[in-house]
């Protein structure tokens, strides 16, 4: 495990000449001779394979290429999603554990086996990650930003006489302390809320008590205290070391004998019995009751809380000592956000603004009063690639000018996740006060936004709009979009199919591709498939898209099959593809065997991978990389050489398990032969990047690609953000 004091500083590995490497949480076993291709050692674990994703992500907090604030932010975004691993897979593989599940993961490992593993690498990045931000990033804020986060006992008496007043009127007022005694059980504590473990001593009888105070941090975590000295400087003083130092205020006539933090996990993986659920909505309310009053996974405490305090908490939530998680600092660095927000430019990426599609900029600037719809129909095909371009000047617009056009008759679209305030769902509560049908499918079970999901459900339906809430047993992931208009006589269809969300918050973070179309092949599906989605009408058929559980699969498979043929008849076999996992076993299996006969294979991965490349027989020709930077690499796009004749498809499926049989996805294929070598141009620039991309080996080990000598460096994010500039200048007269 790394310890505090061995854990590398930024300064060792921001050296452009240097190798860049991370812990490898994954463990492969050796390959037999002629092991087939179903052998445990051919596959990397899931769920190790996830943690290596975020040590990627914790690398970004340690570069010292990184702009400041954004290192802080990386270690936000590394907090956060060791909170939801925690929620979702070790709350998983515990209750395999505890079902006493027999089956074996496609590496051959026990759910207590997995388990063993991944807590012990857990601990490695939990230390790491507050050892980067204790020892790190707080110094570097107060030296080069003059922001310090203080220690209460780092305040003069004039400023903890400040603060007392700032406690006596701020927070005093809306604590609840709960005390454990024979007339009060051990309280509920809340998922992911930080709290105060108080011990109480009684003077007169000698008697000592456990109080639980929860931290409100809904007011800051980190409050601003003025400094006496430098005018300039910015403090700030965590809430709890406030609050513990005053708890005292609540509890008088009691000795306070110790206060420290302390924060838990529950697990949010709670089995869904879909197939005798009479109402989707009631089985989700129930599944989000559950999953507040879950187990706990983890218990994350202050590193000088005593040990009978801790063996206190273990007992009382049912814990083994495993699953304490001592913090030499602060606890729940997801807080750090607030301290990324802080206004220096200076220490933040370059700011970047969408552009505007230039097919799209003069109804934006008013020198044309071209409908959207005019121009597509006119114009061709449009893709737009986010947060290069606009969505808001493209994806929003089309809803938001379907809404407002007398001549469009219906609207219908899939809501997985949106934003509060959502400019999409206001356009859609508007077009159904216009008298248009409007008909959205929300998935009520997309992971952590349930709640939000179903309360966006019950608004539209309030306004008129007709809801469904997704097919039983499977989980509508697909991003589509239909618009029916009226125009002369007939009846034209538009459609946009993305790769990401209706979420314009994300679209400026996550990299997602839409294509906003009117062909009436894919208007004919959209139907078809909308039809499926809100009337239960299975047997659909599709004259051009992938349809995910009904033809997805098979298709992928023939199209690899294909390149197999094109290898050996013409030596050109070839397949790119970009995605943000990849861990279906069948699709794993075609792809060795297209190796095997000689296709050559990159993959761009974000996140994990069960599958080995490089493996001498197995992946010889496959090359994964995974980029990671300012943006959040989401879109799926796979493209087959196809001996020249470019096979380019593009929706929001990867080539997981859960994609291909449990969802509802859609991937559309791209055919203008200048969109496909668009695409097809974008990933080519990933996999020559050599900044941000990491190259996976046979063994395991991530390695980022850095320049050679006298090489130019390629940052794939920049060179996009410059392309984008390029490609949507206004031609010259």
């Amino acid at each position: 495990m790394i310890m505090p004091d061995t854990v590398p500083s930024a300064q060792t590995i921001s050296n452009d000449s240097t190798t860049y490497s991370i812990p490898r949480a994954v463990d492969p076993q050796p390959v037999p001779p002629d092991a087939d291709l179903k052998h445990p050692a051919l596959y990397f674990n899931q769920e190790l394979g996830w943690i290596d994703f975020n040590w990627r992500v914790l690398h970004l907090a340690m570069d010292e290429r990184t702009p400041l604030l954004e290192r802080v932010k990386f270690v936000a975004i590394t907090a956060s999603n060791l909170d939801e691993f925690m929620q979702k897979r070790v709350g998983g593989l515990r209750r395999q554990e505890a079902a006493e599940v027999r089956d074996l993961s496609p590496d051959g490992r026990s759910p207590s086996g997995q388990l063993d593993l991944v807590v012990t690498a857990v601990h490695q990045m939990h230390q790491t990650m507050t050892h980067i931000w204790e020892q790190t990033l707080r110094p570097l804020l107060s030296e080069k930003l003059n922001v310090t986060i203080c220690n209460y006992d780092d305040l003069t008496p004039l400023q903890k006489n400040h603060m007392q007043a700032y406690f006596q009127a701020k927070i005093y007022p809306i604590l609840t302390p709960l005390t454990v005694d024979p007339g009060h059980p051990f309280p509920f504590i809340s998922n992911l809320s930080l709290s105060l473990s108080i011990i109480l001593e009684h003077p007169q009888r000698n008697t000592t008590h456990f109080a639980r105070l929860k931290v409100p941090t809904n007011i800051g975590r980190f409050l601003p205290v003025k400094s006496e000295t430098d005018s300039d400087s910015l403090l700030f003083l965590p809430i709890e070391q406030l609050i513990a130092h005053h708890v005292g205020d609540l509890f008088p006539g009691l000795n306070v004998v110790s206060a420290h933090p302390f924060r838990i996990s529950r697990s949010a993986d709670v089995s869904r019995d879909e197939e005798v659920a009479e109402d989707l909505l009631s089985m989700i309310s129930a599944e989000l009751r559950e999953r507040k009053f879950a187990s706990v996974v983890r218990l994350e405490v202050s590193h000088d809380m005593p040990e009978s305090d801790r063996e206190m908490l273990l007992r009382e939530l049912n814990l083994d000592p495993v699953d304490l998680y001592p913090t030499n600092g602060l606890i729940d660095l997801t807080s750090c956000f607030q301290i990324a927000g802080l206004d220096f430019p200076e220490h933040k990426d370059e700011p970047w603004e969408p552009i505007i599609p230039r097919r799209l900029k003069s109804k934006i600037k008013g020198k044309d009063t071209r409908s959207i719809f005019t121009i597509i129909r006119n114009d061709g095909d449009l893709i737009v690639h986010h947060p290069y371009e606009s969505f808001t000047a493209s994806t929003q617009r089309l809803i938001e000018e379907a809404a407002e056009d007398p001549d469009v008759l219906a609207i219908k679209m899939t809501l997985y996740r949106t934003s509060d305030e959502s400019p999409i769902v206001r356009a859609l509560i508007h077009a159904a006060e216009n008298g248009k049908q409007v008909a959205v499918l929300v998935e009520v079970k997309a992971r952590f936004d349930e709640a939000n999901n179903i309360e966006w459900a019950q608004m539209l339906e309030k306004e008129g709009v007709h809801v469904a809430y997704g097919l039983v047993g499977l989980k509508t992931h697909t991003k589509a979009m239909l618009i029916v208009r009226k125009e002369g006589t007939a009846l034209q269809t538009y459609c946009h199919i993305g790769t990401g969300n209706y979420h314009p918050k994300t679209a400026k973070l996550y990299t997602d591709f839409g294509l906003l179309t009117c062909s009436p092949e894919l208007g004919q599906d959209m139907i078809n498939l909308f039809h499926y989605l809100t009337g239960y009408a299975p047997e659909q058929t599709y004259q051009k898209v992938l349809i995910a559980p009904t033809n997805m699969r098979q298709v992928f498979y023939e199209l690899i099959d294909q390149e197999m043929i094109n290898q050996a008849e013409f030596g050109n076999g070839r397949i790119i593809a970009k995605m943000n996992g990849l861990d279906d076993l069948g699709i794993i299996r075609k792809l060795y065997e297209a190796s095997q006969a000689g296709v050559q294979i990159d993959l761009i991965i974000r996140g994990h991978s069960r599958l080995r490349p490089r493996l001498p027989g197995y992946s010889d020709n496959i090359r994964i990389v995974s980029i990671l930077g300012r943006f959040l690499e989401h879109d799926r796009i796979f493209h087959f050489h196809n001996n020249g004749r470019s096979q380019t498809y593009m929706g929001s499926a990867d080539w997981r398990l859960r994609n291909l049989k449990s969802r509802v996805e859609l991937i559309t294929p791209i055919e203008d032969p200048a969109q496909q070598a668009w695409l097809v141009s974008i990933l080519e620039a990933a996999l020559n990047d050599n900044r941000l991309a990491w190259e996976l080996d046979a063994d395991g080990n991530y390695t980022l690609r850095h320049p050679a000598k006298g090489e130019k460096s390629l940052n794939f994010h920049r060179y996009l953000m410059k392309q984008t500039k390029k490609r949507n200048k206004k031609k010259k007269k």
